[in-house]
């Protein structure tokens, strides 16, 4: 996947790549789309803007995928039409947005997304806030700056997302050879990329996203100033950054993703802590992680549920030993320093990404989980079988052996414990004997085989 970070085309490129003010067109014969494949919906709501006397098309990603093969998650139109005049045409309409203003028209659970053309934004006369603002570095903080189609496609970020489908004529409008990038399985930045990503560092992560998503490769010009730009994401808005992390990670491709966010630095913005780790613990940080998003890759594949809780459990878990084991040395008890230490992390993750409650709460039981698995004399175990978070606690704990923690067998023995009869319990139990219940952040990745046999097998979690 790495080597995909710098392709470019022959002949060369040039860095700072603009669109046409007249695009090229292509006819149905040029083409593999029809108007069938589209959302009715949204191939209706530009009928009846087009009626109406308005500029409409489906626009972006929908066009993209299909060109692709891809079944679109949904389906995008933008529009002549103001967000008021679009309001006015439909009943079914709500204006949504500050920064972005839009209109999202609802049919039943379908929702089809329509867009005014935006324009950029004035470089030398002061701009109007009401319409469009940036800050002192270049972000835009609002974006109501409305247009031409032409200046539409001009402000658009990757030139496979500037295709204008009409689905009246069955024609593609291609403003910045995004059919020709497709056919290249490229992905190439309109404009200069550095301005383009100052005005919105999150294009840096979309670059990222489109790449792992489609099997592209960036084109260098469009990589070159990302590891530069990377701690320009520090200025997202940090719930923005959530819904963002989220389509970089359960978009099926996890696992290629995380790798191009550290070639690129910009782990290193998202997850501060755990880029940490990864500097401290190479191997043993980037082995857990990698196959938490392969086992996330493959149930999203197998059409299973993923929940993001477990996600971000595993991203953050190889910053947290380090912290409990400090707590431990000022005289904190285990499970204490273990809450106390994920308070603090779960704390300084959520400045840089907004994490909700509602996925806070679990990361904390399923890491607290790790500190009561070692811990099954008397009826411990039972009590912990019975836990609602003990299988997720499980199942962590089985990443953490597969990313090399050394843990005496816990994972083998909760296994079979699951899997024995009342009576087989009571023998795994007792044969436990005298063994010592020591916690899993005090534990030592290496033993001597007799101090082996004197533990009851707790994880470590150094």
């Amino acid at each position: 996947m790495l080597k995909k970070l710098f392709q470019s085309l022959r002949p060369p490129v040039h860095v700072t790549h603009h669109v046409r003010t007249t695009p090229e067109v292509l006819n149905s014969g040029q083409h593999s789309l029809q108007r069938g494949q589209f959302s009715r919906h949204a191939v209706g709501i530009v009928e009846r803007l087009q009626s109406a006397g308005y500029q409409a098309y489906l626009v972006g990603g929908c066009v993209r995928d299909m060109l692709l093969g891809i079944t679109p998650k949904d389906f995008d139109v933008a529009t002549s039409a103001t967000p008021e005049q679009i309001r006015a045409e439909f009943r079914n309409a709500r204006v949504i947005g500050r920064r972005f203003k839009l209109v999202h028209v609802h049919f039943g659970r379908e929702i089809i997304e329509v867009a005014t053309f935006r324009a950029n934004h004035p470089q030398d006369e002061e701009e109007n806030s009401n319409h469009s603002s940036r800050n002192e570095s270049g972000r835009i903080l609002r974006d109501n700056v409305y247009g031409t189609l032409e200046d539409d496609a001009q402000r658009r970020d990757f030139t496979i997302n500037a295709l204008y489908y009409d689905p009246v004529t069955e024609r593609i409008l291609d403003y910045a050879n995004g059919v020709h990038d497709i056919r290249n399985r490229l992905i190439r930045l309109i404009g200069d990329p550095r301005q383009r990503y100052q005005e919105d560092p999150v294009r840096m992560l979309r670059a990222v996203r489109f790449t792992a998503k489609l099997d592209f490769g960036i084109e260098k010009h469009t990589a070159a100033p990302i590891r530069e730009l990377a701690a320009m994401l520090r200025e997202i808005p940090s719930a923005r950054l959530f819904e963002e992390v989220l389509k970089l990670f359960l978009g099926g491709h996890a696992a290629d993703t995380f790798e191009m966010l550290v070639d690129l630095k910009l782990f290193d913005s998202l997850f501060p802590a755990s880029a940490e780790a990864l500097e401290e613990q190479p191997t043993y940080t980037h082995t857990l992680i990698s196959q938490a998003l392969v086992n996330t890759d493959l149930r999203i594949k197998q059409g299973k549920p993923v929940t993001p809780a477990f996600l971000f459990a595993a991203l953050l878990w190889p910053a947290l030993p380090a912290r409990v084991l400090r707590l431990q040395s000022r005289g904190m008890p285990p499970i204490p320093a273990m809450q106390e230490g994920a308070h603090e992390l779960i704390a300084e993750q959520c400045q840089r990404i907004a994490i909700p409650k509602r996925f806070t709460i679990p990361i904390r039981e399923i890491w607290d989980m790790q500190e009561r698995l070692p811990r099954r004399s008397g009826k411990r175990a039972d009590l912990l079988l019975d836990n609602p978070r003990f299988r997720a606690g499980y199942d962590f704990l089985l990443l953490r052996e597969s990313a090399g923690e050394e843990t005496d067998g816990l994972g083998e023995w909760w296994t079979e414990y699951q899997d024995g009869n009342d009576s087989e319990r009571r023998v795994m139990i007792r044969d436990l004997g005298s063994r010592d219940d020591a916690p899993a952040a005090a534990r030592k990745r290496k033993r001597s085989p007799s101090k082996r046999k004197q533990a009851d097998g707790a994880p470590d979690s150094e």
